[in-house]
């Protein structure tokens, strides 16, 4: 007898043995039970997750002569039959072989015959995406409306190419990749059964060389047992499936991330002596990078990385020095070369070329970083003696002293007429009084406010202080608050509201009133004044008119030009 493969000896026969589809046979489970299995089903996902596995054993639950049933029993006529691939009503037909419209026409003439001895016919057409479009539009009557007795089941990698009329017509199901635990472990329950000798160690190699394919795995695991004499050790496993070890790329992305650049150059001289596939380091070491920076984010992105714990263990210890940052822009620059990698005839060159980069290459700072290492470098340049002003440092200052509230006399004194009030505040530098927020009623007030406030900005953060000036005025609410207007600029709005600067502004105008004040930032409307609307609205009916069929007729035939346009009231309006 010929050698069967794990692929076939190991096949589920059951729902139950299907590996992490439990959301589509979950599903079927219920539909048989009450009843409702629908007469047509396309089956999608990638390669080797169980599409057209569980189309079998769907065709065996409703066929079963206990059933139907969602356990088939796989010892009566019909579950044997099935399983040997010999039923004379259920029909595994290849897509990619029997995509032409005359072989789809047999198949609807063949439908309205009753199956021999089972309960259903069915057809299980495989790769069905591989039909044309005549073969699609001569199933497309038979497939919305088929004999009682027939079902389809269909099995795709490729839905996208299905015409949506098809598609319109199935109910779906979306299988999924298999996580690399759930292939380990179904592997680890197989070489038990077949007295193999490996550890899980070498099976998580299998496992992720398999992609979430569990057919590729048992394919790369008969492979493995083959080439072996007794005991499967790691390095065996690495040398027949070209693997890079993960400690490899554990050594090279070390040296990145700590600027050792001859390091680096020597573990690719290793490599390369070795026989390392550098295209696949480099996809490799694309791939770890993600997974540290997918880690750096925290426990949301540990559910990102299909990785072992012992691994994820691994790489969260060389995460631990490294920032968030600097794990962003290696990934970034290594992925900007994913197309000169994968089209370069010497890899070698341009592999060093991209670590040279990296290493050399240090990532941007924040633009709000870089701006407050302007405002203390300019403190510093001032000479030392101007101190840094933040919210905190304004609090544990000595408060103001305390003054009794000015006499309306003192008001009206201290605002006098705009032009008046700013050219003696700034000639004789005097500080306002403490004020309240309710006192300041007239514009002009509320403009020497904003004037000092700007002024007292510059000196504590020269950098913030542009941007304060950029205010086009302040106004007092009907509820006591202060709001301060901004131009429609979204830099301006940005660096106000940013919580640090919002509390220095904040303490800056405190100063000037005699208890907190409630602040408020919003944007300048800008309208059109009346009397530009309707200059505007005339330019546009002179034009109007100047450009009207019959005005250019006369000037034609008269050979005149015009002099006046008139416009009447009600046309303006």
């Amino acid at each position: 007898m010929s050698y069967l493969v794990l692929a076939r000896k190991y096949r589920p026969q059951t729902f139950s043995d299907v590996v992490q589809q439990a959301h589509v046979t979950q599903t079927l489970c219920h539909a048989i039970s009450s009843g409702r299995v629908a007469h047509a089903i396309l089956f999608t996902g990638p390669r080797g997750t169980g599409k057209t596995t569980i189309a079998r054993i769907l065709a065996k639950a409703l066929n079963c002569e206990q059933g139907p049933t969602p356990t088939p029993c796989n010892v009566c006529r019909s579950c044997q039959e099935i399983t040997s691939g010999q039923a004379v009503d259920v029909f595994e037909i290849d897509g990619a072989s029997n995509n032409s419209v005359d072989q789809v026409r047999e198949l609807r003439d063949n439908v309205r015959y009753m199956p021999s001895h089972s309960r259903y016919k069915i057809y299980i057409i495989d790769e069905v995406h591989m039909l044309t479009t005549a073969a699609f539009n001569a199933l497309l009557k038979t497939l919305e409306e088929p004999p009682a007795h027939v079902l389809f089941l269909f099995a795709t990698t490729e839905p996208q190419k299905i015409p949506l009329t098809i598609l319109s017509r199935c109910q779906r199901h979306d299988l999924r990749r298999i996580d690399t635990q759930s292939i380990i472990d179904h592997l680890l329950a197989l070489c038990v059964q077949e007295h193999v000798d490996i550890t899980p160690e070498s099976l998580r190699i299998v496992a992720q060389e398999a992609g979430g394919s569990m057919r590729d795995a048992l394919s790369l695991l008969d492979q493995v047992i083959s080439f072996s004499d007794g005991k499967i050790t790691h390095d065996l496993i690495l040398n027949l499936l070209g693997v890079i070890d993960r400690q490899y790329i554990y050594d090279i992305s070390q040296a990145i991330l700590t600027g050792d650049v001859l390091a680096v150059l020597g573990l690719l001289e290793t490599g390369y002596e070795n026989g390392v596939d550098l295209k696949r380091l480099y996809f490799s070491m694309v791939e770890h990078f993600r997974n540290l920076l997918m880690l750096k984010l925290g426990e949301k992105g540990r559910s990102l990385v299909d990785l072992p714990d012992i691994e994820i263990d691994m790489l969260r210890q060389q995460t631990a020095s490294v920032s968030q940052a600097s794990l962003h822009h290696i990934f970034d620059m290594l992925f900007a070369e994913e197309a000169a990698m994968r089209y370069t005839a010497i890899p070698r060159f341009a592999l060093e070329i991209i670590f040279f980069r990296i290493i050399q290459t240090r990532p941007a700072l924040p633009i709000e970083d870089l701006m407050n290492r302007l405002d203390t470098l300019r403190r510093e340049i001032a000479g030392g003696g101007l101190r840094q002003i933040t919210p905190q440092t304004e609090q544990a200052s000595e408060p103001p002293q305390a003054i009794s509230p000015p006499s309306a006399e003192a008001i009206s004194r201290e605002f006098k007429p705009r032009s008046e009030a700013v050219s003696e505040s700034l000639s004789e530098n005097n500080p306002l009084p403490l004020l309240q927020v309710n006192t300041l009623t007239s514009d002009e007030a509320l403009q020497l406010v904003l004037q000092r406030i700007v002024e007292k900005i510059s000196e504590t953060s020269p950098a913030l202080a542009p941007v304060i000036s950029k205010s086009s005025r302040l106004s007092v609410a009907e509820n006591g608050v202060l709001v301060m207007y901004f131009p429609e600029n979204e830099f301006y709005l940005s660096r106000v509201r940013q919580a640090k600067n919002a509390a220095l502004l904040k303490s800056t105008i405190e100063q000037f009133f005699e208890k907190p004040v409630r602040l408020q930032i919003e944007t300048e409307k800008k309208t059109v004044p009346e009397n530009q609307v309707k200059v505007r609205q005339a330019q546009y009916i002179r034009q109007e008119a100047l450009n009207h069929p019959l005005v250019s007729d006369v000037i034609e035939i008269f050979g005149g030009t015009v002099v006046e346009i008139t416009i009447a009231k009600e046309k303006q309006s």
